[in-house]
């Protein structure tokens, strides 16, 4: 049979009867017969169905036979598409049940000064059980907070430097499946400049009671290592944890032995109560230039008058230690965050280092999806055991904080030009991104430009 023959023979199986009996043609056009039928059918009823959905159950608050959340789910699950691009794991956004929560108190106010909020480890509990998707992983999960000003930067590439640093936020934030607040509004009118941060951390305290930690990082501030994570099961008797030097507070009790810039706090009943009293310091409160002076008189090293966040942290941390320090946590062995100055200077040295690691360790030279770059993290661990921490180590510096340069207002500390500034930001935020585009396939060859990147050859860097 020819190839047309053989072609139209398949396609019109009716077209002819060729070397067949009548009773095998006979039961063929018979089944033929039977499946338009049932086609026919199908479609009438598929048709049907368009025009006439079938209503959606009413949720049913007896509980005799199924109780008001059985229902409510039931109902939900019956309103979801049967298919799904996902595996259905991992909290469900689609989903909030009609139960009421704290959510419906109108006496709730994410405003610092307000009424103060109650009972909020029970009310976070009820939520999560309300909502028991979100239950897996929630004591080590984090909220990033961060922000900056609402209107423009007067130093020309003050939002230029901010988007970066933004940028090199989420980048951050994606590798480590954390989500990220960004607020550039004064949430407390008052409460300017370093006091913004106490109101944005409660509200999103409120905002988010399925994290456990919210974990504030300054605008200036950028992260240097991607692949490191914070050590949580260190803190778990802890509730604020800040970068520091215990001898500057005990011994010099100096209002820089702290950074502000970077905390992580745990979202529990006594972080509420904690920043209502560190915000009642505040340039809101009646009490602000008599907190002035008293942090005046007490850190002989402070060089204003007014009161501010760091020093107050270093006062209840002194002062009040058993309702507010022995919670804290001062960490001083890697880079929760580090001043700039210390840190820029050694990333080529650091480069060099693993660079030199990766072209004797396969392993960590084979491309991988971003997605899975936790893991390539902790073999690269094997190979860090000696590298250190903090100053003097080799190891990529986790947070490096570019205090007393001020991008967006531009009024630097004048022990350095704006241009020192500027240059080292460049160096950090590519240092940074180079540990990003990796993933992609790409590198920046010279960290003074943010323009140019080179494709990485296969096994790169061997």
């Amino acid at each position: 049979m020819a190839p047309s023959e053989l072609s139209q023979f398949q396609i019109f199986p009716m077209a002819r009867h060729n070397g067949r009996s009548k009773a095998a043609a006979f039961f063929a056009d018979g089944f033929l017969f039977v499946g338009g039928v049932l086609v026919a059918f199908l479609v009438v009823c598929a048709i049907w169905s368009f025009f006439s959905p079938s209503p959606s159950p009413a949720p049913s608050f007896s509980t005799s036979v199924v109780s008001s959340r059985e229902s409510s789910d039931i109902s939900a699950a019956a309103s979801t598409p049967a298919v799904s691009c996902g595996d259905g794991s991992g909290p469900n956004l689609g989903h909030d049940p009609p139960e009421q929560n704290f959510y419906d108190d109108p006496k709730l106010s994410s405003s610092i000064g307000a009424l103060p909020v109650k009972n909020w480890d029970e009310k976070r509990r009820e939520w999560l059980k309300q909502h028991p998707s979100f239950s897996a992983g929630a004591e080590n999960r984090i909220l990033m907070v961060t922000g900056s000003q609402a209107k423009p930067c007067k130093n020309p590439i003050g939002d230029y430097l901010l988007l970066k640093l933004f940028k090199n936020k989420v980048d951050y934030c994606r590798r480590h499946g954390i989500d990220i607040f960004y607020n550039n509004v004064l949430l407390q009118p008052k409460m300017f400049s370093f006091w913004a941060k106490t109101p944005t951390v409660k509200a999103a305290m409120l905002a988010h009671p399925e994290a456990e930690w919210i974990w504030w990082v300054d605008s200036d501030a950028a992260f240097t290592d991607m692949d490191f994570k914070l050590p949580l099961d260190r803190y778990k008797d802890h509730n604020f944890v800040v970068h520091g030097w215990p001898s500057l507070i005990q011994e010099k009790k100096s209002w820089t032995s702290i950074n502000a810039g970077v905390f992580l706090i745990r979202n529990c009943q006594w972080a509420m109560d904690f920043m209502e009293v560190w915000a009642s310091m505040g340039p809101q409160s009646p009490d602000y230039d008599k907190w002035g002076e008293i942090l005046s008189t007490m850190f002989k090293d402070k060089i204003f008058p007014e009161s501010d966040d760091q020093s107050g942290l270093v006062y209840l941390l002194l002062k009040e230690k058993e309702k507010w320090g022995n919670k804290f946590y001062v960490e001083g062995e890697y880079y929760f965050e580090g001043y700039w100055m210390e840190i820029v200077g050694t990333f080529d040295n650091i480069t060099e280092r693993y660079t030199q690691i990766e072209k004797e360790v396969p392993a960590l030279r084979r491309r991988h999806a971003e997605k899975v770059s936790e893991s390539y993290a902790r073999v690269w661990e094997e190979y860090l055991k000696d590298a250190g921490y903090g100053r003097g180590s080799w190891r990529r510096p986790f947070i490096t904080h570019f205090t007393g340069c001020q991008p967006c207002s531009g009024d630097h500390n004048q022990m350095y030009s704006g241009q020192t500034c500027f240059d080292a930001m460049q160096k950090a935020l590519l240092f940074a991104d180079n540990q990003v585009l990796r993933n992609y396939g790409f590198v920046h060859p010279d960290l003074l430009d943010p323009s140019t990147v080179n494709l990485l050859p296969f096994d790169y860097p061997a």
